[in-house]
């Protein structure tokens, strides 16, 4: 891993963007953001997921005219997130919004510009200045964007990247012009190649913190994959002070695997148990999957971080079980069960699910109560006859 860089910071509702602060999570609500109850309800879900930021989109006035009563009920900091009209993200900064969110692809005229950075400003209030592949060629002056278009066939990767560093770097010249730094930049693709490229590119050239992300990934099934190639590269290069993993799909999705990619990079401390387990090859002797499948939707009543692991036959089990607080492995189906490599029982196959949550429960109490650590160790397991 390399170290992160050091970035501006910035102070969106009390959750810091860039220098020293850990890499946030944001996600943004699929509700209608005027339908005040659901779009709330939908937040309260994301928050308790682990989500710091929430955005919501702005397109209408009735959406602003929502935004104070939903701001009010929100327990993490709402970012208004406005395309086309200037006037949503002023309406927005009237109701209390923490962070508003510019394209400079759809929000050029200078006026305009300037007069959301005066009310951020008097507001104490950062803007996220985004560009994305598919608004960041020009619309409206034809020869400009003939030109843009050229030059991407002739080389689509590398054009592309440049074009998009090159938007960013002038419109950025605005709010330098307006003396104004609390920024935060994103450069979105459908492509992990470009994303990786283009935030590095970013990296280089700005100071200021970055929202990674990359757009249009599509289901989970799909999009997971291509987000974390992406987003966990750049995160192992040091690059990233922000995240949003976006699927076409609930938005808790987006959350939780956020939330995971940062715990398996160490850079987001768990508060719930991490289960591992073994893949699946011709030596296991009982239903591996399922146990597995069963055994994770148990551990959602537990909110101490232990680490479970489950080992579906005894070649590769006690090593890889190694530094789990709660094992277990199986064989000719039964089942052993340690507890920081120490065996507490024998168990059959149809009585492993309910005695390794049993161990996992009494466990997680001794770790309450101050009477255990977990581990961050590794402890010898010895295998079963």
């Amino acid at each position: 891993m390399t170290p992160r860089r050091k970035t501006h910071q910035v102070n969106v509702g009390g959750v810091l963007i860039g220098g020293d602060a850990p890499v946030s999570i944001q996600s943004m609500t699929s509700t209608y953001t005027y339908e005040i109850d659901k779009t709330v309800a939908q937040i309260r879900t994301m928050a308790e997921a682990g989500c710091d930021l929430v955005r919501v989109a702005v397109p209408q006035k009735r959406d602003t005219d929502a935004l104070r009563s939903i701001i009010d009920q929100s327990p993490v900091p709402i970012i208004a997130d406005v395309h086309y009209h200037f006037e949503r993200a002023l309406e927005s900064l009237d109701a209390g919004v923490h962070k508003i969110r510019l394209n400079p692809g759809n929000i050029k005229d200078r006026k305009q510009v300037d007069r959301v950075i005066a009310a951020c400003r008097d507001r104490g209030v950062p803007i996220r200045v985004g560009v994305n592949e598919g608004s960041v060629v020009e619309r409206t002056d034809k020869d400009r964007r003939a030109a843009q278009q050229s030059a991407i066939r002739e080389n689509p990767h590398d054009r592309l990247v440049q074009l998009m560093v090159d938007t960013l770097e002038d419109y950025l010249r605005i709010f330098e012009e307006n003396d104004f730094r609390d920024v935060v930049l994103s450069l979105k693709s459908i492509d992990a190649t470009i994303v990786i490229d283009a935030y590095r590119a970013a990296s280089r050239r700005f100071d200021l913190p970055l929202h990674l992300g990359l757009t249009h990934a599509g289901p989970p099934e799909t999009g997971t994959i291509r987000s974390i190639a992406s987003l966990g590269a750049l995160l192992a290069d040091g690059v990233g002070d922000t995240i949003r993993i976006s699927y076409a799909a609930d938005p808790i999705y987006e959350v939780e695997h956020a939330r995971e990619l940062l715990c398996s990079l160490r850079l987001r401390d768990r508060v719930e148990p991490e289960l591992i387990a073994c893949p699946t090859c011709g030596r296991i002797e009982i239903d591996l999957i399922k146990l597995v499948a069963d055994v994770r939707q148990k551990l959602v009543g537990i909110k101490t971080p232990v680490k479970v692991a489950i080992m579906g036959c005894v070649v590769n089990g006690p090593g890889e079980a190694e530094g789990a607080d709660v094992a277990i492995f199986a064989g000719k189906g039964r089942g052993i069960i340690y507890v920081q490599g120490e065996q507490t029982r024998t168990v059959m196959e149809a009585d492993m699910l309910d005695a390794l949550y049993d161990e996992c429960l009494k466990f997680a109490a001794r770790v309450e109560r101050g009477e255990a650590t977990l581990t961050g160790r590794s402890v010898h397991i010895v295998p079963p006859d």
